[in-house]
């Protein structure tokens, strides 16, 4: 069967049996997928017609070591063939889940030493939302359950981390939304005492944030704003929740973003570079004081679990998956290579009249499309998704974000880039702007 065969029938076969996450239902059916992925390597991906892309997205931020390493496969053979699952369930444990527990309590900032291990990030935002009630129960706070959240944010999808969500379209999809989660402005700190001195601070569980806003559009907090949602949280008996999901794991140039603004928060959730997508793992971090007092005070037994938490075949991904990126220096050559591809791209922007601000940590960054450079006004018609696409036509995946008056490009390419594979980024991404352009 030659390639193109081989995509037609794949294509007939995706309409009729495969429902899509995040995806466009309609377009679809009318177009088929995208792309339909064949095999991948390094920061590169192809299609089964044999086209070659740079991922500049790691997928879904996520694949931060890169793909193809055998390494990987061999940890995940071995581990099948010696004992492939067994249950975390009324005390049981085995050997990877227990050492990948505490190699995160080693990279984790401060005194985050105990992990609750899930399947992925919204999971870990569910587990977080509900331990951390249950702590303030058991506590003898049990009125302390909302969660405050900032707008623009991105938690995940199941019920609890879709409520935490701030963004709209996320809302409007379901009729189903939790209660007892609050949503602010995501940069001032005086919503968040407003919140305080409208609901009491005795009603409130926690404040949750990812450092840095990924899915809404790679947003930066202002400068001293987390450190100042900190003392907040301090001053009124409230827990500070990073969700580092997006963000953890060398994505910014640190292990960390929270390390960032030196903040230690008191539960960090964490999924997606834990295992650079080839498994699924994810965890939610307690501080010392937290998990000292669940044990101490919860009666019986913890009632909250997921047939998969501790899966021994996916924790010995992760710890190699963790070891791969320690011994290549990733999280140095994230910031190294961020900063070069920042640089490219503001070359870009001097050369172009539609690029706007170019913002980036390490390997996340973004770009915006202004219709005039020095107001930053946007034009009528959303110009990223153009850009985007014809990027895609070239052989570079990218993303674009186009909620409420955004008009971005966000980048996030494995944290294994090469200077070589910089400069082929930043070159096709400058053809795509520059095509557009000229259609402007």
């Amino acid at each position: 069967m030659s390639n193109e065969a081989l995509r037609q029938e794949l294509v007939e076969l995706d309409k009729k049996y495969f429902i899509h996450p995040s995806s466009s239902l309609k377009d679809q059916q009318e177009n088929g997928p995208a792309i339909i992925f064949d095999r991948a390597e390094g920061v590169h991906v192809w299609d089964v017609n044999g086209k070659k892309y740079i991922e500049g997205m790691s997928s879904l931020w996520n694949v931060n070591i890169g793909y193809g390493r055998k390494e990987i496969a061999e940890v995940a053979k071995e581990q099948i063939e010696k004992c492939a699952y067994v249950s975390s369930f009324t005390g049981f444990s085995n050997e990877p889940a227990i050492r990948l527990a505490a190699k995160v309590a080693e990279l984790a900032p401060g005194d985050l030493n105990a992990s609750f291990l899930t399947s992925g990030g919204s999971e870990s935002n569910d587990s977080a939302y509900k331990l951390v009630r249950h702590y303030w129960k058991v506590k003898g706070k049990p009125e302390k359950t909302n969660i405050v959240a900032r707008k623009k944010a991105y938690h995940g999808v199941a019920s609890g981390s879709t409520s935490a969500t701030g963004i709209e379209a996320f809302h409007e999809f379901t009729t189903s939304l939790a209660p007892g989660f609050i949503h602010i402005d995501p940069d001032d700190p005086d919503a968040f005492r407003k919140v305080i001195e409208e609901q009491g601070a005795d009603s409130i569980a926690a404040f949750l944030t990812e450092p840095i806003q990924g899915a809404g559009g790679v947003n930066f907090p202002k400068e001293g704003y987390l450190q100042e949602i900190r003392k907040i949280c301090d001053e009124n008996d409230i827990l500070f929740i990073a969700d580092e999901v997006i963000n953890g794991f060398g994505r910014t140039g640190k292990m960390f973003a929270c390390e960032h603004y030196d903040i230690v928060p008191d539960v960090m959730i964490l999924a997606k570079g834990i295992s650079s997508g080839y498994v699924q793992l994810g965890a939610v971090v307690f501080r010392d004081f937290l998990h000292k007092e669940l044990i101490e005070l919860s009666p019986g037994v913890l009632s909250h679990g997921f047939t998969y938490s501790g899966h021994p075949t996916a924790c010995a991904v992760g710890l190699k998956n963790l070891e791969i990126m320690e011994n290549e220096n990733m999280v140095e050559n994230s910031k190294v290579m961020g900063d070069l591809l920042a640089d490219k791209l503001k070359e870009l922007q001097k050369e172009s009249n539609i690029v706007g601000e170019v913002r980036h940590l390490g390997l996340l960054g973004a770009l915006e499309i202004v219709k005039d450079q020095e107001t930053g006004e946007r034009f009528p018609e959303k110009v990223a998704p153009k850009i985007v696409a014809e990027a895609r036509e070239r052989g570079l995946i990218l993303r674009n974000v186009v909620f409420w008056d955004k008009d971005t490009i966000v980048f996030a390419p494995p944290l294994c880039i090469n200077e070589e594979e910089v400069n082929e980024f930043a070159r096709i991404l400058k053809e795509a702007v520059l095509e557009v352009q000229k259609s402007l």
